[in-house]
């Protein structure tokens, strides 16, 4: 079963999908062990993790191998940020299939200029409604896989208005979009309104501390909402944790003590060292050594 197919098969199983934001292999390999049976690649954290703001500097090629690494480093879907698809239909097209291909399961492009800019800071600006439709339908038109998930992404709630975030929302749908995301919707009325007014499955992003109200999952579900994404759940986290690592060596001269951490040997086995150690060995037995055997002739020798 393909990734894409794995992330539908979720979606009809489940009323609320809830995504953990990651934006490396720790983060993705440590949410799929705590049981979230699907992830999302933060924009923001790949960015952040880079060294950079959101401000959209990170290019389409950065993005896609990102996005690789982390689709490959666990077994659960992963939906990615695509930013703006990184130029007009021509790259959006190229955006579908390179992110298609390194295994992601789906992704969402927004409406915004590029470079666009976190959508929950002042100063966005976005492209036409023309050039959004266009857009998504070459997003559409471009995947390989006709399960490919496509989010169709809008920050005009912020520009324009409500109003206008809506009929985006519908037009991502209408041009072949699988889902909306009304991004930075600003009141709790606003938010419940949005799964009525949108004429399709509809993506929520939490962001405490941002424009949008915060609220729970189950209160996201009771609204209709289908896939909440949590991106700054482990970036925030993360900061929090090096922060006060760093300010105890700095005090104390000495690395913090282990004793209530995870043991190293541990810590190499959440990331695969089990597997990896009968690789070491499996290949010197005399019946699996592949360099025991005779190569082929090549096409010269025949």
């Amino acid at each position: 079963m393909t990734r894409p197919t794995q992330l539908r098969n979720l979606l009809e199983a489940s009323r609320l999908l809830a995504l953990p934001g990651v934006y490396d292999g720790i983060g993705a390999r440590m949410a799929e062990q705590a049981g979230f049976k699907s992830i999302y690649m933060t924009g923001a954290g790949t960015a952040a993790s880079m060294g950079y703001p959101d401000f959209g500097i990170i290019s389409m090629t950065e993005m896609v191998e990102h996005a690789t690494m982390i689709a490959t480093a666990v077994n659960v879907p992963l939906i990615a940020d695509a930013d703006t698809g990184f130029g007009n239909e021509l790259n959006v097209t190229r955006t579908v299939r390179e992110y298609e291909r390194g295994g992601v399961a789906g992704l969402h492009i927004e409406d915004q200029v590029s470079p666009k800019r976190c959508g929950h800071l002042d100063g966005k600006e976005i492209v036409s409604r023309e050039d959004f439709r266009a857009k998504m339908r070459a997003a559409a038109a471009a995947r390989r896989d006709k399960d490919f998930f496509i989010i169709g992404r809008t920050d005009a709630r912020a520009v324009v208005n409500f109003d206008e975030a809506i009929a985006r929302a519908n037009d991502a749908l209408a041009c072949g979009a699988d889902m909306a995301f009304v991004e930075a919707a600003e009141t709790l009325d606003e938010l419940a309104a949005i799964p009525k007014l949108v004429k399709g499955p509809c993506l929520l992003n939490i962001v405490p501390g941002g424009k949008t109200p915060d609220i729970g999952l189950k209160q996201a579900e009771e609204m209709g909402y289908r896939i909440a994404i949590l991106p700054g759940l482990l970036l925030g986290a993360a900061v929090a944790a090096f922060d006060k690592a760093l300010a105890a060596l700095l005090e104390t001269g000495k690395a913090p003590p282990s004793g209530g951490g995870v043991p190293l040997r541990e810590r190499f086995r959440r990331f695969g060292a089990d597997e990896w150690d009968v690789l070491r060995t499996q290949f010197r037995d005399p019946q699996t050594d592949v360099t025991s055997k005779q190569p082929s002739k090549t096409f010269r020798e025949k």
